[in-house]
């Protein structure tokens, strides 16, 4: 694999001078590429799509083209910097959106958004809370994209409708002999198979509007700029599917919001930061703005909770399976990830009360402070 000659075949300024690779990430290969340019260097990056994660890159190059262009202008408007607050696609010399090489691989190129880092974990509840506000614009900006279009490049990947079906399939081949062994946890999912349908029926019905959705809402996934310290571009567009905000938002208080890592042991470590809660829902909702419906202001407790649980039942699934999605370090890897989000649904069940409050009390600032806008 010859990296110089793969990043010229793309449209970039000056000569390729060096190619290396760049970031933490574990799904697609990644390289910055440092090329000259008029007084001095551009430097770009290089992604090589992950087509066992994604069987279909081509149609996820078409959503992440057809999104960052519908993006880029709209920030303009706004009076922001769209190279630096939305990724670009750099075209091939041929004028794609992507390179396909020899051996069918597919590659793409944007720019590289110089000055910012990328957090695994925030250093305050005021890093979150921009994160939020962030992970809310992106979504409100693309409102009147038609999220119809897009395609799902995982398709079905938070119908959680879909995710405890599979959980019982798995229970009932117990493919790895596992299943008595964690009654307790099947017993668990059983007892809240009757929440599994609250959104997918919602989106259903009409009666929350099917969204242009981030769907990996993670902290990393947003760039923090190293000089103010704000949240200035959402990246990894790879999972942009029609979906609720709901997925979005639960997604990111389940990672967010949790005092523990994902594969913590002990579980009396695993509690729900209300603090962080607070933070990331200010910031998401004054993002959005009176772009939330009464509907979805509704739900959004309960799409952190559902996103929470769909993940432990991932896990559990392929702790049944054997292991076969997910990494693991060891035998009962999945199962202690399992246990850990299970615990953080018992949790926010706890606290559902005070979730819900918060997110009344904020959306009626935010009406508030519209009218008064208004007046």
């Amino acid at each position: 694999m010859d990296l110089m000659q793969i990043s010229g075949q793309f449209s970039v300024s000056g000569d390729c001078l060096e190619v290396k690779p760049f970031g933490n990430g574990h799904i697609n290969d990644t390289y910055a590429v440092t090329c000259a340019s008029e007084g001095g260097v551009r430097r770009y990056i290089l992604q090589k799509l992950n087509s066992r994660v994604f069987p279909h890159p081509t149609a996820l190059m078409n959503n992440f083209a057809a999104v960052t262009a519908y993006l880029r202008p709209i920030i303009k408007k706004e009076g922001g910097d769209p190279d630096r607050e939305c990724l670009k696609v750099i075209p091939t010399v041929q004028g794609a959106a992507y390179y396909v090489d020899g051996e069918g691989e597919v590659w793409r190129m944007t720019q590289l958004i110089e000055n910012t880092d990328a957090y695994l974990v925030a250093e305050s509840s005021a890093m979150f809370e921009d994160a939020g506000r962030a992970f809310g614009l992106f979504i409100k900006r693309l409102e009147g994209f038609d999220a119809a279009s897009l395609i799902e490049v995982i398709p079905d990947f938070h119908n959680t409708v879909k995710r405890y079906e599979n959980l019982e399939k798995a229970v009932a081949a117990d493919k790895a002999g596992r299943a008595s062994g964690v009654k307790d946890l099947i017993d668990f999912a059983r007892a809240r198979k009757d929440k599994t349908s609250v959104i997918v029926s919602a989106l259903k019905e009409g009666r929350i509007p099917l969204r242009v959705t981030h769907n990996d809402t993670k902290l990393n996934n947003v760039l923090i700029d190293t000089a103010t310290q704000k949240a200035i571009c959402v990246i990894d567009l790879d999972t942009v599917m029609p979906g609720s905000l709901l997925y979005d938002f639960g997604d990111a208080i389940r990672v967010g919001c949790s005092t523990a890592e994902e594969d913590e042991k002990d579980l009396s470590k695993v509690n729900f930061d209300r603090e962080n809660f607070v933070a990331f829902t200010r910031g998401f909702m004054r993002g959005l703005g009176d772009n939330l419906t009464v509907n979805e202001e509704k739900l959004l407790p309960t799409g952190a909770i559902l996103m929470t649980f769909e993940c432990g039942m991932r896990f559990l699934t392929d702790y049944l399976e054997g292991d076969v999605y997910f990494k693991t370090a060891y035998p009962e890897h999945n199962l202690v990830r399992c246990r850990t989000q299970f615990k953080l649904v018992e949790e926010m069940e706890k606290s559902l009360d005070f979730m819900q409050k918060t997110v009344d009390d904020i959306y009626f600032d935010i009406l508030k402070g519209n009218k008064q806008k208004e007046a």
